[in-house]
């Protein structure tokens, strides 16, 4: 349990798929944190202060210290307390994870944003990034078909850390996503999004205030 004093803050966004995995990090952890809600068209000058980037999310440390990548907060959340071993996987080793959580976090999340949100690019055909997306989804379902999570029998970091951006690609077009012949991996995303670590870091919360009554998001 996370003495009260000395409770870090986690400035977060429930639908953003990166607060998501360092949310649920933080539950798998044991890290209690006092959790500030943000809505992203009224950021907190509290938060651009402690990170001037100005994305979620963004975990104060109770030394002042501020990790604001959110896989940084996942490693370092789980470097703390790892009781799910989410940081030793079955097959492969951390810098396996790291590698397949690059991919997702480099060009799967490239083609998802230029089809998902293609009026945002100039010249982006989302044919075509949808397309280079699914290159990287076939890839994934080879590897789920030799085993029930990307590295073993049992979900760990690049399963938490990846699936928050496969949720998003398949939200942007439900009956497309279920047509596909991905079956391991719409099989995978099933039991993420009924997971308790995803139920659990899902609570809706108010939007936070400067001088509101802390809201601590527990990990029990």
């Amino acid at each position: 349990m996370t003495d009260p004093h000395t409770r870090p803050i986690l400035y977060s966004f429930r639908r953003c798929p990166y607060a998501m995995r360092a949310r649920m990090a933080l539950l798998a952890s044991g890290i209690d944190v006092e959790l500030r809600e943000v809505v992203l068209r009224d950021k907190p000058s509290a938060m651009i202060a402690a990170s001037p980037k100005a994305t979620v999310p963004v975990l104060i440390l109770p030394d002042g210290s501020v990790i604001d990548e959110s896989l940084e907060i996942m490693v370092w959340a789980l470097a703390e307390a790892d009781p799910q071993n989410w940081l030793m996987p079955e097959s492969g080793t951390l810098d396996d994870m790291l590698a397949l959580i690059a991919q997702n976090d480099g060009p799967f999340k490239y083609h998802l944003d230029r089809f998902k949100y293609h009026t945002r690019y100039e010249d982006a055909d989302p044919a075509e990034h949808r397309h280079e997306a699914e290159k990287i989804l076939n890839r994934l379902d080879g590897r789920l078909a030799v085993g029930t999570y990307l590295f073993g029998s049992r979900p760990v970091l690049a399963d938490f850390a990846i699936a928050p951006f496969i949720r998003q690609f398949a939200n942007a077009d439900k009956d497309a996503f279920n047509a596909m012949p991905f079956v391991h991996l719409q099989r995978w995303l099933d039991d993420f999004l009924h997971s308790h670590w995803f139920e659990a870091a899902m609570v809706k919360y108010d939007q936070w205030h400067d001088g509101d009554d802390p809201v601590i998001f527990k990990a029990a």
